[in-house]
């Protein structure tokens, strides 16, 4: 479990098919820390399980489904992901509550400077449009934001500077593909409705 606050912002150092599996290699600092082999983290929200580590980088073993559900399939080396250690019990809850299952992935329609905060619009697939709530919460990357705005083909956010300073969206484009993890509150309601009205 997660809450959506990236703590740093890691640099792709390999991702490659190997023997048994996507190895993903990350350069970081900040989320290295009282990591363990086995332990969970949040990359661009999707919840990996930690093969190496060293005070300066992070290992990951992917599955071929993850690659091909996610945007992972355009990372390269020198790229940059969003990193966020597991919940902690002693931890705060400063986002929203994030599971690291991404949905599905998003396309950048809009990203531009209004005035000092950032405009984001993503395009999701319809069939998730059932998900989007105005002023609910959307995992975008693992970044834990509040959708600002809803139509037909996705949603709005607006992105403090803080927030593009800190995450992979300063490296993004319109065009590129972002992880999106909907509200998992809103799935849960959304399967109880459908089994009630079978």
């Amino acid at each position: 479990m997660f809450t959506g606050i990236v703590e740093e912002k890691g640099r792709v150092v390999e991702f490659a098919k190997g023997d048994r599996a996507w190895d993903l290699r990350v350069a970081a600092n900040a989320a290295t820390e009282g990591v363990a082999v086995g332990d969970s983290i949040a990359v661009n929200g999707c919840c990996l399980t930690v093969v190496s580590v060293s005070p300066e980088r992070l290992g990951f073993e992917l599955l071929e489904e993850t690659v091909r559900l996610t945007n992972f399939a355009e990372l390269e080396a020198g790229g940059f992901v969003n990193l966020e250690r597991s919940l902690r019990f002693n931890g705060t809850i400063g986002g929203h509550f994030v599971t690291g299952h991404i949905d599905c992935r998003g396309r950048i329609g809009k990203l531009e400077k209004r005035g000092d905060d950032v405009y984001l619009y993503v395009e999701v697939p319809e069939a998730f449009g059932k998900y989007l709530i105005y002023k609910g919460s959307v995992a975008i990357d693992g970044i834990s934001l509040t959708v600002a705005d809803v139509d037909a083909g996705g949603l709005a956010v607006w992105l403090i500077p803080h927030t593009m300073e800190v995450t992979n969206l300063s490296n993004k484009a319109v065009g590129d593909s972002v992880n999106v993890e909907f509200d998992m509150l809103g799935k849960y309601v959304d399967r109880l409705l459908a089994f009630r009205d079978a």
